[in-house]
């Protein structure tokens, strides 16, 4: 475990609809309401949800294939079916599909063989957005004053 294992963001609303997540780091990205996303080329909340299982699982199989190879294609797409039900408002059937290549050579057959192991390892064990999506961890909110 690291030293300091907590990680943390602040959401400002920047107008109606329109907010921004800042990283301890100072790094931000802007975001939106479902209802504003078709007016405005930014993501939802959902759709970061989405990035983040992505970013996630890629970086995990990245770093375990690319040492062996630079790859020539490497792509994540992640899908799902946002839904309401008895539970709420979630998401389902999410879906996360690589699409990887690799050039010819010897460097590019070990990633090549590397690629499913890297893949289930990610999921299984490294991915830290999508263990905690899959083992449920509950999500406090509280109140403090402004």
């Amino acid at each position: 475990m690291s030293e300091n294992p907590e990680r943390s963001v602040v959401v400002e609303r920047t107008t109606t609809g329109h907010f921004v997540a800042t990283n301890t780091r100072g790094g931000s990205i802007s975001f939106v309401t479902s209802s504003d996303a078709d007016r405005y080329a930014e993501f939802t909340p959902v759709e970061l949800l989405l990035a983040a299982i992505g970013g996630c699982t890629a970086a995990d199989v990245d770093v375990a294939t690319s040492r062996h190879a630079e790859p020539t294609v490497f792509s994540v797409g992640v899908t799902g079916d946002k839904i309401s039900d008895d539970f709420g408002n979630r998401m389902t059937n999410l879906t996360v599909t690589f699409t990887v290549a690799f050039p010819d050579g010897e460097g590019a057959d070990r990633a090549r063989t590397i690629l499913p192991r890297a893949i289930t390892t990610s999921h299984d064990r490294l991915c830290t957005v999508s263990r905690t999506l899959e083992i449920g961890t509950p999500v406090t909110t509280t109140i403090t004053d402004a």
